[in-house]
């Protein structure tokens, strides 16, 4: 009975999920052509936020690399995309312990700026990341996938 408990416990302990952390090195996959668009590196904050830059960019298949963001606005119009902050402010969801909520998120190629949020897979191996704007129904997602 007490190897049945313990192999019960174990299996358990190994099956339930734990808080993945979104701070890390993501590459970017678009939702539109379904290729790698970059690379990211979230780190959290002093003040506990999350904030992410782009440190890669690739083109996409038979498409020359543009890498300036021309689209964007203000200060940001025509900085280059790699070192360019497109994630900020993200918090963990006191909720839930792979959310994270309250962020901004810029798209690089439309230049606009849309409230965010983000869902990390039980494994912490991959994210959901949506830009929306006004509610979470009115935007889209976009996946990412952790480095190792």
């Amino acid at each position: 009975m007490k190897r049945i408990l313990a192999t019960l416990i174990l299996s358990t302990m190994m099956t339930s999920s734990f808080a993945a952390d979104f701070a890390g090195k993501w590459k970017t996959v678009d939702d539109k052509t379904g290729f790698s668009r970059g690379d990211v590196l979230v780190t959290k904050n002093n003040d506990g936020t999350y904030s992410g830059k782009i440190i890669a960019i690739r083109p996409l298949p038979d498409k020359p690399l543009v890498e300036t963001c021309e689209k964007c606005k203000g200060a940001l119009k025509n900085k280059p995309y790699v070192g360019l902050e497109i994630v900020s402010g993200f918090k963990q969801n006191p909720k839930s312990e792979n959310e994270y909520t309250d962020g901004r998120v810029l798209d690089p190629l439309s230049g606009n700026v849309y409230n965010g949020k983000v869902k990390i897979n039980a494994k912490g191996t991959r994210l959901t990341m949506r830009g929306y704007i006004g509610i979470s129904a009115l935007g889209r997602s976009a996946t990412w996938i952790r480095y190792d």
